[in-house]
């Protein structure tokens, strides 16, 4: 098959089934990406870092940056494309009929069903990429190689996030703290 097909094919496929948004879809993506050969677990863990750093959706920035990686603007485009399609025409469908949907019991079980998963792929995904990037975690069996800059980053973060909570009552910006990561990041880790 094709690369461009196969992109547009795996991020439609993705797109359609991956509920939660960007987060939820991680741990597909990566099954996907990793078992084509697209990126490594290391090269994804970086996309990741970007496409969460950069303004949009992480499931869209993620689609376009592996898109382009393998087949330019075009790959960017059909990827992107392909993982947008079905929230797109899903979204046009329950807008249309959503007052009328939400009545019905099963729909209602569905929602309630859908939750718990999604918040489990979410938690499942914060825990491998902290594995990946404190832990050097890549594979079950392989040595860990641990990364106390990361782990100080990620207390720093955390402990800022917390107190400014505390303090202000109110939840801190994600961009300050993507900002304040990024140059914690280049303190430890040298421009260069």
């Amino acid at each position: 098959m094709p690369l461009l097909l196969d992109l547009f094919l795996t991020f439609l496929k993705i797109g359609a089934v991956s509920f939660g948004g960007g987060y939820g879809m991680i741990p597909m993506l990566t099954d996907e990406v990793v078992s084509h050969g697209w990126l490594t677990e290391t090269e994804l863990m970086n996309f990741i870092a970007v496409s969460e750093s950069t303004p949009g959706p992480i499931a869209i920035n993620m689609a376009t940056f592996i898109g382009a990686s393998q087949c330019g603007f075009l790959g960017a485009l059909l990827a992107t494309i392909g993982v947008v399609l079905p929230a797109f025409i899903i979204i046009l469908v329950v807008a249309s009929v959503v007052k009328g949907l939400l009545r019905f019991a099963g729909v209602k079980g569905f929602l309630s069903g859908v939750r718990p998963v999604v918040v489990g792929l979410i938690i499942s995904t914060g825990i491998l990429l902290f594995m990946a990037v404190v832990m050097g975690y890549s594979a079950i069996g392989e040595p860990l190689s641990f990364d106390y800059k990361s782990l100080v980053i990620f207390v720093l973060c955390t402990a800022v996030y917390f107190i400014y909570k505390f303090l202000r009552k109110k939840s801190i910006s994600p961009i300050f703290l993507i900002i304040f990561s990024a140059l914690l990041g280049i303190l430890f880790y040298g421009v260069f």
